[in-house]
């Protein structure tokens, strides 16, 4: 059987892969050996509130399981354009949001909205591997930016004006971004938007991690940009993260009005609609009481962070950029490679962080991610530890990685 060109360029999602390894180490485990720790998925690991489950189970028992419009519940849409009103002071239009299956099908439907064939999309590197992934679908190409510490592992509008050429469509930006948690200046995106417009170009924001922001400097979305250009940005967005309804697969976009019509003929022909059952649970999310068990759990999450990268920081596992936001440590691991003897990356999986982390899964039974998924600037001097973990668990990971020291 032929395979098609496009699903021969997909690169496998390591992460996944590295969880299987640890999944196989763990299962061959002996009775009385330590169990393994897994900070290497960014999911959270609270589940959906009570009143969240229960919404779900009365949609069940109601029979309200048929399809919605393909652009979502319009109760929804509305709860979705309150939540943005409420917590960052904005007014959109519930017409421009549009609930996909996952924040997954709304990259999917916007690359496939904007993108035509040998179209470029600037983004920085490191960044979350499913986003290139969604630009080649689409027959995109995906440009990625070597992006430092200096800048917070984000693009500047410098790079991307240096950067641009006569196929770049525009820019695919992260803020908080999975894998270092760091968001893009608002200064910084404002001019970066500022340049797109001016070519002609789109500005796509990841915003999925926005609600677990925790410095009010970096906490606004690319929506409340002044001057219009708020107005012109396609925000992505979940209810997995901040929401905690990771396997519910639901998400939105928000889009200019012009771009809503040709976005719904897409998610009509590839999707129908999103779970109508997630769809109405979620509903849920936006009452009071559970607002303010989602800032509980906000504040649990920034306690994580504050305890595990001051460890790691002690520990000379060097994070070299405070996390505003998301649950994730981006944390320098060349000092222990070269400590345990382990080779600078001489291949994609030779040396540098991934041997490190099957060294860690095998010396303190710790799972982690290496930098090889999030590009390719520097991924071997750079691992990935997920702090969606309970904080006694990162207490463990640090006694571990302490004793192994």
């Amino acid at each position: 059987m032929r395979i098609a060109q496009r699903a021969q360029r997909v690169e496998p999602f390591y992460v996944m892969e590295l969880a299987k390894a640890a999944s196989a180490m763990a299962a061959a485990a002996q009775p009385g050996e330590r169990p393994m720790l897994y900070l290497n998925i960014g999911e959270p690991d609270f589940t959906a509130p009570l009143p969240v489950q229960q919404a779900a189970e009365r949609a069940i028992r109601h029979g309200r399981s048929q399809y919605t419009p393909a652009t979502g519940l319009p109760a929804l849409r509305e709860a979705i354009s309150g939540w943005y009103a409420t917590r960052f002071g904005l007014d959109i239009d519930p017409a421009r949001i549009v609930v996909t299956a996952g924040a997954s099908a709304a990259l999917q439907l916007a690359c496939l909205a904007l993108i035509e064939a040998g179209d470029e999309v600037l983004m920085p590197d490191p960044s979350y591997p499913c986003n290139r992934q969604f630009v080649q679908a689409a027959e995109g190409t995906a440009v990625l930016l070597p992006a430092g510490p200096a800048d917070r592992f984000q693009l500047s509008a410098a790079q991307v004006q240096a950067a641009w050429g006569p196929s770049t469509r525009g820019v695919l930006l992260a803020s908080p971004s999975n894998p270092t948690g760091t968001s893009i200046a608002r200064d910084e995106l404002e001019r970066i938007a500022r340049f797109v417009r001016e070519r002609g170009g789109v500005t796509l924001v990841d915003e999925i991690y926005l609600g677990l922001s925790y410095d009010d400097a970096y906490g606004h979305s690319a929506l409340g940009l002044p001057d219009g250009l708020g107005d012109e940005v396609i925000s992505v967005n979940s209810f997995s993260k901040y929401f905690n309804m990771t396997g519910w697969r639901l998400g939105w976009l928000v889009l200019p009005p012009g771009l809503v019509p040709a976005v719904e003929r897409l998610a009509q022909n590839l999707f129908i609609c999103a779970s109508t059952i997630a769809q109405h649970a979620a509903l849920a999310c936006f009452e009071p009481d559970t607002l303010a068990e989602y800032e509980r759990r906000r504040a649990e999450f920034k306690a994580r962070r504050d305890y595990f990268i001051p460890e790691l920081n002690r520990l000379g596992i060097t994070v070299p950029v405070m996390p505003d936001g998301a649950f994730y440590a981006w944390a320098d691991v060349s000092a222990l490679c070269a400590r345990w003897g382990i080779p600078p990356q001489s291949s994609p999986d030779a040396g540098g962080s991934w041997a490190l982390a099957f060294e860690l899964m095998q010396r303190c039974q710790l799972a982690t991610t290496p930098g090889r998924d999030f590009g390719s600037a520097d991924p071997g001097r750079y691992l990935r530890f997920s702090t969606a973990n309970s904080m006694a668990q990162l207490r463990e990971a640090v006694a571990r990685l302490e004793a192994a020291l």
